[in-house]
């Protein structure tokens, strides 16, 4: 760690792609999918609306012969305002996503990418924001850093333990339904944290345009883990 900066850090950890699905799905099985503001598509999409959105993800991933959508880091996206939670009247507009979504149905198992201890958990049920979240800890080469799973189920957080152990590739939990995930198709929110600022179960995923910079430098690409591209 030395001589890398926590980017270069990250890439280094695995040659090979660490996964938070299942090991068996395929990278030509991921599909890129573009939520941003500049999508054209998305003009004809309700964003407000779960099933339109819904429908939308599914076919797109149809059409592309996939099984798991995936995408959105550093995206500027509008799904975000229909959440009064994203647009509090005295703070700025959050519609940049700093994390990846995968896309997929919801009961779909997410696995640790790594070996990790519990740091917090949380049901966090804002309209539009994660519902249950797990925060991992990770140690690795004296560094010191945290992975966040958003939008899983329920049950993924009722019998957790902070300090619990999770060894790479053993069931984290499972990803839950529009119910209890913020009102979103089903999807896992992966992010990667360098500070977690004292956050406890929870840590932005979104954020407005004056703060980018920090939130690009303290939550790099997760794609450095993931390798899908």
């Amino acid at each position: 760690m030395e001589h890398l900066d926590f980017s270069d850090f990250l890439f280094s950890i695995s040659n090979q792609p660490l996964r938070v699905l299942d090991a068996t799905i395929s990278s030509l099985e991921y599909v890129a999918l573009d939520l941003s503001a500049g999508n054209f598509e998305l003009q004809n999409v309700d964003m407000s609306s779960l099933a339109k959105l819904g429908n939308y993800i599914d076919g797109f991933i149809k059409k592309h012969h996939g099984l798991v959508a995936f995408g959105g880091y550093n995206e500027v996206r509008n799904i975000y305002k229909r959440s009064g939670y994203f647009n509090d009247i005295n703070a700025k507009e959050r519609n940049i996503h700093i994390g990846i979504d995968l896309w997929c149905d919801a009961n779909t198992p997410v696995f640790a990418p790594l070996d990790a201890t519990v740091h917090s958990f949380a049901n966090n049920t804002n309209f539009g924001d994660y519902g249950p979240t797990i925060i991992l800890r990770h140690h690795i080469n004296d560094v010191e850093f945290y992975t966040l799973y958003g939008h899983l189920s329920v049950p993924s957080i009722q019998n957790l333990k902070v300090d619990q152990v999770f060894k790479q590739g053993e069931p984290l939990g499972i990803l839950g339904d529009a119910t209890v995930n913020g009102d979103y198709p089903p999807h896992l929110h992966f992010q990667i944290i360098k500070d977690l600022q004292g956050f406890i179960g929870d840590y932005p995923g979104v954020c407005n345009k004056a703060d980018l910079g920090f939130y690009l430098n303290n939550c790099p690409n997760p794609n450095l883990l993931l390798k899908l591209f």
